[in-house]
C-alpha cells in the first residue's frame, strides 16, 4: 500500500509553506497559480504537484519576483528557475523545501542529493545549524498541527541522525583530547529527543574533548559509576519533554544532590523546558543554556 502523503488541505499547505490561507486563495483566483480538485464529498484538496508548485512560487517570490510575473512563467520552466537562483544563492530556503519534500514522498535519494549538494558549499556544522535546525524547528510545528504523520517525522530525523554520527565517528577515528575534562552526555527518563544532544556530542569532540555519549532515558543512579573512573566531568542533558514542568525542579535538586557533591563536576542544561525552571534558585554547578549555540560558545 502507497502510504505517501498526497492530499493536501489549505490549511495543510499553509502550514508547510508559511503561505497563509488567504493569500493562496488571493493567488488561485487572480492568477490561476493552483488549481485544487474535490473529494466525491466535495471537499477541496490539492495534489502533491501543487504542494511543490507552491513551495517554488514561495521560493521566487522570497526572491524578489512578483507573482504576477510568476504566473507568466510556463510551469515546466518555474523548477528551472528555481534550481538557477539556488545555485547562486539562498541555497538555505531551497534546501529546506527539498527536505520537506524527501519527508513527505518518504525519498531518501531526494534527501542524500540534497545534503550532497549542500556539502559543495558548507561543512556539516554549518549545514547543521544553517539547514537542519530550521528544519527541524519546522518539522516539529508541522508535527503538532497533524500536517505531517509520525512516521515523516522519523523519517527524516533517522536521515540527519545518520549524518551526525558519520561526521561524529569521522571525528572519533582522530581524536586527541586537549584536557582532562570529561563530558557526559545523557537524557533522562523518557526523554527519546535526542538529535540536538548528539550534534552537542559532535561539537564537543570536533573541540578536542573527551566525550561519553549514553543517550535516551537514563536513571540518575546509573550515572553515579562514571564518579568511579573520571575526576573532572561536566554532565550535559536536553530536556525536550521530559522531566515534566511539576517535577523539574525536583529533578534538579535530586541531581545536585546525587552528582554534584564532587569538585570539578557541572550539569549544563538547555531545551524547552528550561523556560520553566526558576533559573534565579539554579546552584553555581548547574548551568542553563537558551540554544546550541550557547554550549558551542562556552567550550
Amino acid at each position: 500500500m502507497n502510504n505517501i502523503k498526497n492530499k493536501f488541505s489549505i490549511k495543510d499547505l499553509e502550514n508547510l509553506t508559511g503561505i497563509k490561507a488567504h493569500t493562496i486563495r488571493i493567488w488561485e483566483k487572480r492568477y490561476n497559480l493552483l488549481k485544487p480538485e474535490r473529494t466525491d464529498t466535495n471537499i477541496r484538496y490539492y495534489d502533491l504537484a501543487s504542494f511543490q508548485k507552491l513551495l517554488n512560487v514561495s521560493y521566487l517570490n522570497n526572491n524578489g519576483y512578483k507573482i504576477s510575473k510568476i504566473a507568466a512563467i510556463e510551469e515546466h520552466k518555474i523548477p528551472l528557475l528555481v534550481r538557477e537562483i539556488a545555485a547562486k544563492d539562498n541555497l538555505e530556503s531551497h534546501a529546506i523545501n527539498s527536505f520537506k519534500l524527501s519527508m513527505l514522498n518518504f525519498d531518501q535519494i531526494l534527501f542524500y542529493n540534497t545534503y550532497d549538494s549542500l556539502l559543495k558549499n558548507k561543512s556539516f556544522d554549518r549545514i547543521f545549524f544553517d539547514i537542519f535546525i530550521p528544519l527541524l524547528t519546522e518539522i516539529g510545528l508541522l508535527w503538532q498541527t497533524d500536517t505531517i504523520t509520525p512516521a515523516h517525522e522519523h523519517f527524516i530525523t533517522t536521515l540527519i541522525r545518520q549524518k551526525i554520527l558519520i561526521n561524529t565517528e569521522k571525528l572519533q577515528s582522530k581524536q586527541i583530547n586537549k584536557s582532562k575534562k570529561t563530558f557526559v552526555l545523557y537524557l533522562p527518563d523518557n526523554e527519546v529527543h535526542e538529535l540536538g544532544l548528539m550534534f552537542i556530542n559532535h561539537q564537543i569532540i570536533s573541540h578536542g574533548y573527551h566525550s561519553i555519549f549514553l543517550g535516551q532515558s537514563v536513571p540518575l543512579n546509573d550515572l553515579q559509576d562514571l564518579h568511579n573512573y573520571y575526576d573532572d566531568i561536566t554532565f550535559v542533558s536536553y530536556f525536550t519533554v521530559k522531566p515534566d514542568k511539576e517535577e523539574i525542579e525536583d529533578y534538579l535538586k535530586s541531581f545536585e544532590k546525587t552528582l554534584l557533591k564532587k569538585s570539578n563536576t557541572e550539569f549544563w542544561i538547555l531545551g524547552r523546558m528550561i523556560e520553566v525552571i526558576d533559573l534565579k534558585k539554579l546552584p553555581k554547578t548547574i548551568t542553563p543554556f537558551k540554544s546550541i549555540k550557547d554550549v558551542i560558545h562556552k567550550l
